[in-house]
């Protein structure tokens, strides 16, 4: 891998990246051998780095990040999954583990801390800087779900009474330690939220206009408490690069960027995913085994007990499935379409919900489309149904049975995508989360009508 040295950085991160996914042990070396390009890598882009990390396991990521100082271990440990993070901080020495945090955004350390043992936790607080403890400390008290736990306190804020100039002058100071400076927002003395400006309005105006004179007054904002659902839809309906967050007083906090934004509405697309199937909102392929089963198990069991309704429906028809065996054989193909319209009406509903883009009124309209999508669907999985079932070199697929099976497709078609758009609907009208295990319930009623209702077809047609 000598020749590796050869290549520019953007292409010696490329490349690496690509080799430790085949290569790990090798890149590994590499990198150990090679301080001062492990370290210009990491400084350079620190994505690139972690992805790296990703790819060679906790040891060698563990080994690697000690090899970097505490800024840049920082940025890397940031774009890390946040379990492989929590792992390699939990293994280095608590002093260097604590200078790591505290070199984070207080945000993003926050997010780190709340993840580890919280007696490394206890440890960690002891060994950290107060200044960098207390404001880890102070993002902790707010929900992680909340405006207040996913904000920085690192925001440019600046007094009402100084004019443009001397606001750039104060900005010049804060650009060091300040990552964002889309938005600086304008306090009172009593540092609540006035306005605020953008670093464009600054800049084209002249100096000794009053700042008050050109900001934007009472500026869209959020309390600490706010769903981040709250937070993503404002941002989104604003086009805002950032988000001040204040406190009940309307006395400024912090704020949320863009990025956390982002990552808080893959969050939440993740989270309703999972629910909508009856994972556990915050469950990931790394949680503990018992955490996963305890996330599980519950709705597991309510899917066993709705599933008798299946089975009490059929017990209705055994006299027909032994008189006409066949039905057995095709009764599924019927109760696994509509499993997979009922889904897809579901995924589209849930979708549409996560970004608050479905009103009351719509309602009404969003499921007569949804069953017109069923039906018009169902006409043509129907059709091809009959003529694929009377093909069948199987005993007893006679033109009956293909019929049974064409019509009980179609409507189990209808069945399924009324339910996919009705049941998290439903949910959302009663105040609960539109993917609680929706996907349960919709399969509840697509079994039941891809077996119950097949099988009382086809007792009147046979």
């Amino acid at each position: 891998m000598v020749k590796l040295r050869l290549l520019t950085p953007r292409e010696l991160a490329t490349r690496l990246r690509e080799r430790a996914k085949s290569e790990p042990e090798r890149v590994s070396e590499y990198l150990e051998s090679h301080p001062a390009e492990w370290e210009a890598l990491a400084a350079g882009d620190p994505h690139d780095a972690a992805d790296i990390l990703e790819e060679l396991g906790e040891q060698a990521a563990i080994e690697l990040i000690e090899d970097l100082d505490p800024v840049e271990a920082a940025e890397v440990l940031d774009e890390l999954r946040p379990t492989l993070a929590v792992n390699i901080l939990g293994e280095l020495p608590v002093d260097r583990s604590a200078l790591v945090l505290a070199a984070m955004q207080p945000d993003e350390a926050a997010d780190v801390v709340g993840l580890l043992d919280p007696e490394l936790r206890v440890r960690l607080f002891a060994a950290m800087p107060d200044s960098a403890k207390r404001e880890v400390m102070s993002l902790l008290a707010y929900p992680a779900d909340s405006a207040g736990g996913l904000m920085t306190t690192e925001v440019a804020a600046l007094p009402d009474n100084i004019t443009a100039g001397q606001a750039i002058e104060a900005l010049r100071a804060m650009h060091r330690r300040l990552e964002d400076l889309s938005y600086v927002y304008i306090t009172d003395a009593n540092a609540q939220l006035r306005g605020v400006v953008s670093f464009r309005d600054l800049v084209f105006n002249t100096p000794d206009i009053d700042l008050v004179d050109i900001m934007v007054a009472n500026p869209v904002s959020v309390t600490v408490l706010a769903d981040r659902e709250e937070v993503s839809e404002l941002t989104q309906r604003y086009n805002l690069f950032g988000l001040p967050v204040t406190d009940v007083d309307g006395k400024l906090l912090g704020m949320v960027t863009t990025e956390a934004v982002l990552e808080a509405v893959h969050e939440e697309a993740s989270e309703d995913f999972a629910t909508a199937v009856g994972a556990g909102a915050e469950e990931t392929a790394y949680s503990a085994v018992f955490a996963s089963v305890r996330n599980r198990v519950p709705w597991l069991s309510i899917n066993l007990f709705l599933a008798l309704g299946t089975l009490l429906a059929i017990r209705s028809f055994t006299d027909l499935l032994a008189e006409a065996p066949i039905l057995a054989a095709v009764m599924p193909l019927v109760a696994t379409l509509g499993g997979n319209a009922g889904a897809q009406s579901l995924a589209v509903i849930i979708r549409e919900l996560a970004r608050d883009d479905v009103p009351r009124s719509e309602v009404p309209g969003i499921i007569r489309r949804q069953i017109a999508i069923g039906a018009t669907s169902g006409v043509a999985i129907g059709i091809i149904a009959f003529i694929t079932v009377s093909a069948l070199p199987l005993p007893g697929t006679t033109t009956d049975v293909a019929a049974i099976v064409g019509i009980g497709a179609f409507a189990n078609l209808i069945v399924a995508t009324f339910a996919g758009s009705m049941i998290p609907l439903g949910f959302r009208a009663i105040g609960l989360d539109p993917a609680l295990a929706s996907n349960i319930f919709v399969t509840l009623l697509t079994d039941l009508s891809g077996f119950g209702g097949f099988l009382a077809l086809a007792s009147i047609l046979i």
